[in-house]
């Protein structure tokens, strides 16, 4: 039921860490081909292969337009539920619902407007209706109550929180003419504060270098756990990366959390630089309304938009020869998570990552 005259601040609910108990898993089928190449063939492959391995510790939902639900339902193990959904695209994390919880247990949603990352002004496609109607359908889906608002713009992919009071943000995404340009940043603060019930943000400057959503945090950073984060990192200074990620760690060991906590910050270096090939970008159909692939183009490669899971870390792997050194220090933050690598390029085509696909339910009691 859609909860009107109130909010999570009110009410006393407050958003909760990635790395807190999951319920289940949503993702979306890949399948538009003029943003993934080969008709989505390539693409499903990749999501087919993070779907079963976060199912290795948690219940799944793979949401699949009519015309390829057969196929999904065929590909996809049984464990793996199907379900049928309209869609524009297959971004999850970023249109589904965000969730509150409570002290005792009782979770809810959050419907922020999405407006595939800029609306008509800089947005990546268009029409986007369908993708907006996510998170709604989903809390209708599972019964469960959810606070809608009418016209503030926001992605699951351009925040992180701590649990405890804390969020993060880049400037440069929240602050963006094509998502709230009629509000001031005190005005989204609070915004926020009243819907996430946070009680300090943590603003960054900017995202990855080119991120094609105007810098979502989500490439940059993720909350390993309430007071301790991973960078994405790179020691080549002529990388235009380096200057962004040196900022962001200057911010980050300036900041002090809501809990008044200094951050222990690890720098997570990132592949080498990855770009898109002539043969890649070909594969992708142009049609208007879509932003085209060209070859050259880079590529938002970074291991910190790794997927969080109950007894697990699901991260993407690039053969490069970080790869290693990503599962290494994965291994040493999460001990008591098994850490899978997945190959991902597929998805780095689309314009996201592994963390951009899937988006987590807390747990209820």
């Amino acid at each position: 039921m859609k909860i009107t005259g109130s909010s999570p601040q009110k009410d006393g609910f407050w958003m909760p860490g990635e790395f807190e108990p999951h319920q289940e898993t949503y993702m979306i089928w890949p399948e538009r081909a003029d943003n993934w190449r080969n008709g989505g063939k390539s693409a499903q492959k990749a999501y087919a292969e993070v779907a079963e391995r976060i199912a290795e510790f948690e219940k799944v939902t793979m949401l699949v337009t009519k015309k390829q639900y057969r196929h999904a339902r065929t590909v996809l193990s049984p464990e793996i539920r199907v379900l049928e959904m309209s869609n524009n695209d297959a971004w999850m994390k970023d249109y589904g619902p965000m969730y509150v919880v409570n002290s005792e247990g009782e979770v809810r949603g959050v419907d922020w407007r999405f407006n595939a990352w800029g609306g008509l002004l800089d947005g990546l496609y268009f029409p986007w209706d369908q993708d907006d109607l996510i998170a709604e359908k989903i809390c209708e889906l599972n019964q469960i109550d959810y606070y809608s608002l009418k016209s503030f713009v926001l992605e699951g992919c351009s925040v992180h929180t701590d649990g405890e009071g804390t969020l993060f943000a880049t400037e440069e995404v929240l602050l963006s003419e094509g998502r709230n340009g009629h509000l001031s940043k005190d005005q989204i603060e609070q915004t926020l504060k009243e819907y996430c019930n946070i009680e300090k943000i943590i603003w960054l400057k900017h995202g990855f270098f080119l991120d094609e959503t105007n810098g979502n945090i989500d490439n940059l950073m993720n909350v390993v756990r309430p007071g301790e984060v991973v960078l994405t990192w790179t020691e080549d200074r002529e990388d235009p990366q380096y200057d962004i990620s040196k900022a962001a760690y200057e911010s980050l060991k300036q900041a002090i959390d809501a809990k008044g906590r200094k951050l222990i910050i690890h720098k997570m270096l990132m592949p080498e630089p990855m770009y898109l090939t002539t043969e890649e970008s070909q594969g992708v159909d142009p049609i208007n309304g879509m932003l085209p692939r060209f070859p050259g183009d880079r590529l938002t490669a970074t291991y910190v938009s790794y997927y969080t899971a109950n007894g697990g870390i699901v991260f993407p792997l690039f053969e490069d020869r970080n790869d290693y050194l990503a599962a290494k220090l994965l291994t040493k933050l999460y001990p008591e998570r098994k850490i899978i690598g997945v190959p991902a390029r597929e998805i780095l085509l689309g314009g996201g990552n592994i963390h951009c696909i899937a988006q987590s339910m807390p747990k209820r009691k």
